[in-house]
């Protein structure tokens, strides 16, 4: 969905593969973020809309978000809107101080329903990145809150890590969280190292732990020639590490393969994360026979969830 791709010459735009993806995905009842809508990185703008004019660059602004956005409306959970708009600054410099804002709330015009996220690297996984810190991070939410944007917004942490800090990302998140939005881990990877998949391991355990982080995405498309930093498989589709790592994460949060057995009273109890739960409840004097129960465990929810099997 990226402008470079779908754009790469001006006026010609082109959203086969765009739509053929989000259809694929859609027969598996994947959710979808939006990525992106536009870059403040002048090098990742369609190579033809680096040397236009202000009023030519706000045109063709303009014509993208309309191209864009109402196409997928509905059907994406997030946007990540001005990508790295703490990074960069090109359009804002190009377009006024109030660009930002005013991208956020055209796309919330057009696509109401979705959250509208920025999207950084460096914030959690780079100590030393001093532009995209946490307290930076948070007055750049102000600065649009400021300039008028009072709509749905989110806070996208990319996570490209290299050896991490886990003592940092947890003071990181600490102080993101204080914004009281949704904390989405949209591109986590680590790079190619010794103990990568240790890394992984405790990275993801670290960033599952904090109650402020709604969601976390791997940033690992596999491709013949290699992956961006991070394989989860090999090219025969064989796990690597890392899809080890990430096959035992998933495992653990889902409870597959927990068996219990309920107490005299016809109660089982054990400890569950927030999600869905599908349970399948057998009596040993009709092994034959079984009933499903599904539920949810809510992250409000105060108490436990009992299920009663009845003799």
């Amino acid at each position: 969905m990226k402008w470079w791709f779908t754009e790469p010459i001006q006026g010609k735009v082109d959203y086969h593969l765009a739509d053929g993806m989000l259809q694929y995905v859609k027969n598996y009842s994947m959710l979808v973020r939006g990525h992106n809508i536009v870059w403040e990185n002048k090098d990742q703008l369609p190579s033809w809309a680096k040397t236009l004019s202000p009023p030519v660059l706000s045109a063709a602004v303009e014509r993208r978000f309309y191209s864009l956005v109402p196409r997928y409306q509905g059907q994406m959970m997030h946007w990540d809107v001005d990508n790295e708009n703490i990074h960069f600054s090109y359009l804002e410099s190009q377009l006024g101080e109030n660009a930002t804002a005013y991208f956020y709330k055209k796309a919330h015009d057009m696509d109401s329903n979705a959250i509208l996220f920025l999207n950084e690297y460096g914030t959690i996984e780079n100590p030393d990145d001093m532009v995209a810190n946490p307290v930076n991070y948070l007055a750049k939410i102000q600065e649009i809150r400021s300039m008028g944007y009072n709509g749905p917004l989110g806070i996208g942490l990319q996570g490209h890590f290299d050896t991490p800090n886990i003592p940092y990302i947890r003071s990181a998140l600490d102080i993101l969280a204080t914004a009281d939005l949704p904390i989405w881990i949209t591109e986590l990877d680590v790079s190619s190292r010794p103990l990568q998949a240790e890394y992984l391991n405790d990275i993801m355990w670290e960033l599952h732990a904090h109650p402020a982080v709604s969601g976390i995405i791997i940033w690992s498309p596999w491709q013949p020639q290699g992956c961006y930093k991070m394989c989860l498989t090999d090219n025969d589709f064989k796990n690597l590490p890392t899809g080890d790592v990430v096959d035992n994460f998933m495992r653990q949060l889902s409870h597959e393969g927990l068996i219990g057995t309920t107490n005299d009273n016809g109660y089982f109890e054990t400890s569950l994360y927030h999600g869905d739960y599908e349970v399948i409840i057998k009596h040993p004097t009709t092994r034959d026979q079984s009933f499903t129960h599904s539920f949810n465990v809510a992250k409000s929810q105060k108490s436990s969830t009992l299920v009663k099997l009845s003799a």
